[in-house]
């Protein structure tokens, strides 16, 4: 085999979760050209590959109907491709594999796991951890005779000297005494967001005990919302940054990330900075952790309705979305004290939880 091409469209979080295997991939087998199809928005996370990769990017929406999806296999078929890997398995891609099938060309398919899936929503925490969609991209390598071993830690580690310069225009340069936290408050859906008011108290708070707090986030209306969040000690970094690629670097500077199940916690996980995470429909367990993240770093609360949803996107059966509501902001701050060292304050909030106690 020497070409293969990889198509993983969206969304922002699914196709991050592809750098860590691609990347792999692409090292253990550099004779092998590796072509990346994806969306537009989603090129940086790419930057960073070995030179055996390179991406082709579309806006999606160009390609609708049966004449857009002819138009796409086109453009996408002018190399002579021996291989296909189909990692997203919707709509565009299921045409393509078939056209390439057709073309006599090998093709392999994501397992998405649909049954384990329902049988987790059905049966809750009781439920056994499924396989992680980091396992299923490898296996759909592996039903292409690629055999990869995921040996990942860092896309920037590489021999060239990144700059910096950009980010720190707009952070200022990072002192050795400093401890940086981002925070990334939003979701696509309710259901995987804790609540805003919050949050913007344990931005508070980790100033208050010394971190530099940046916030991370997309669109006009999140950046008016964290404006309201700005103080000494905590910036919005949103539409500051020119983009993915100093947002990647920016994060690569966080001695700690705080992220809900969305695409953010994969973004930090790309650059190896440890990630508190927050689930509140989801569950880790269904397979979407962040790469080589904890366990002991996630933050949830073990509720018999929990993961009501795989992706988040229905609505809570008791119309309060308890899983987040009900989830206390301290449980977030001791998480985020422990992956800083922080442990003289976990001594005092241990101190003061049971002072309180004894005076109730």
């Amino acid at each position: 085999m020497n070409k293969l091409l990889i198509m993983r469209l969206s969304a922002l979080g699914d196709v991050a979760m592809t750098v860590p295997v691609i990347d792999s991939l692409a090292r253990q087998y550099p004779e092998l050209q590796v072509t990346v199809l994806t969306a537009n928005r989603c090129k940086e996370f790419f930057d960073w590959m070995p030179q055996n990769v390179s991406v082709k990017t579309i806006n999606v929406k160009d390609y609708n109907g049966w004449s857009g999806l002819n138009k796409l296999y086109r453009e996408v078929s002018d190399v002579n491709y021996d291989a296909v890997a189909d990692l997203h398995d919707v709509l565009r891609t299921k045409f393509l594999k078939w056209r390439f099938r057709m073309a006599g060309k090998k093709v392999a398919v994501i397992n998405k796991g649909y049954a384990e899936k329902r049988a987790l929503i059905a049966h809750g925490n009781n439920s056994r951890q499924l396989k992680s969609t980091f396992e299923r991209y490898l296996d759909t390598f592996r039903d292409l005779g690629l055999n990869v071993i995921p040996d990942f830690n860092n896309i920037l580690n590489n021999k060239k000297k990144e700059d910096f310069s950009q980010v720190f225009k707009v952070t200022g340069e990072k002192l050795p005494s400093e401890r940086w936290v981002g925070i990334a408050p939003f979701a696509t859906y309710e259901g995987k967001i804790f609540p805003l008011d919050r949050m913007k108290l344990v931005a508070k708070i980790l100033a208050e005990r010394g971190c530099k707090v940046f916030l991370f986030g997309a669109g006009k209306k999140e950046e008016e919302e964290v404006k309201t969040w700005e103080r000494d000690g905590v910036m919005s970094v949103i539409g500051k940054l020119g983009g993915f690629h100093n947002e990647l670097l920016l994060m690569s500077k966080l001695d700690c990330m705080i992220s809900m199940d969305s695409a953010n916690m994969h973004l930090a996980s790309m650059v190896a900075t440890p990630v508190v995470s927050v689930w509140g429909a989801t569950h880790p367990k269904a397979g979407f952790l962040g790469w080589k993240q904890k366990n002991m770093y996630t933050v949830q609360l073990d509720l018999r309705c929990r993961p009501c949803s795989i992706y988040g996107n229905k609505p809570c059966q008791y119309g309060d979305y308890r899983c987040m509501h009900f989830l206390p902001k301290e449980k977030i701050l001791r998480h985020v004290y422990r992956v800083l060292g922080m442990e003289d304050v976990l001594m005092e909030d241990s101190m003061t939880d049971k002072n309180k106690a004894k005076t109730s």
